[in-house]
């Protein structure tokens, strides 16, 4: 039970020094991309790969509401035969450059989501991303690794320890689109 309580214990601590200033700058960050119809790209490895996943399904999907404009948002985690096209023919590490350059538009909004923040095929993806033109947000934890220097927004965990940060970015994912349930009820 120890071990347990003292995941939790460590869970609880990082949200409770989650800066939600940051937070809320990320949210309305994609608010404004929603409004202007722009897209928004999210992009991570690993369980971020997952997260990013889950945050284009519920930012997608999971916002729909009838007579209201839709996210335009892609993971682009989501494609494997891209990914590993990419991956083999040209590196690993520009899996999300290369398909940015095909999608991606100033004004458009990229999300970054790695754990350490050091994870250089993300930190390639979101220096593309504002070369163009783009608004770039970082989730991360670690003290915010590279990632932190490149995004105009960034919200870090602060722990170091991946399951934590990992649970958190899930968390920010849900007061998002806990947000966005209440902005679209309001309106």
């Amino acid at each position: 039970m120890e071990r347990i309580q003292s995941y939790i214990s460590h869970l609880q601590g990082v949200l409770e020094r989650l800066t939600l200033t940051d937070v809320r700058r990320s949210i309305d960050v994609i608010m404004e991309a929603y409004y202007a119809e722009k897209q928004i790209f999210v992009i991570g490895n690993g369980g971020s790969a997952s997260t990013a996943s889950h945050i284009a399904c519920d930012l997608g999907k999971g916002t729909s509401i009838p007579g209201k404009p839709r996210f335009r948002v892609i993971s682009l985690t989501d494609n494997v035969a891209t990914m590993t096209a990419w991956s083999n023919d040209v590196s690993y590490e520009d899996v999300f450059v290369e398909q940015l350059k095909n999608l991606v538009n100033p004004g458009d909004v990229a999300i970054g989501i790695s754990a350490s923040g050091n994870s250089e095929n993300v930190l390639r993806a979101m220096q593309h991303a504002k070369e163009v033109g783009c608004q770039t947000i970082g989730w991360s934890g670690f003290g915010g690794g590279a990632l932190a220097a490149i995004c105009d927004v960034n919200v870090i965990v602060d722990s170091d320890r991946y399951g934590p940060v990992e649970d958190v970015h899930l968390i920010l994912n849900h007061v998002l689109h806990a947000w966005i349930q209440e902005e679209f009820a309001s309106n």
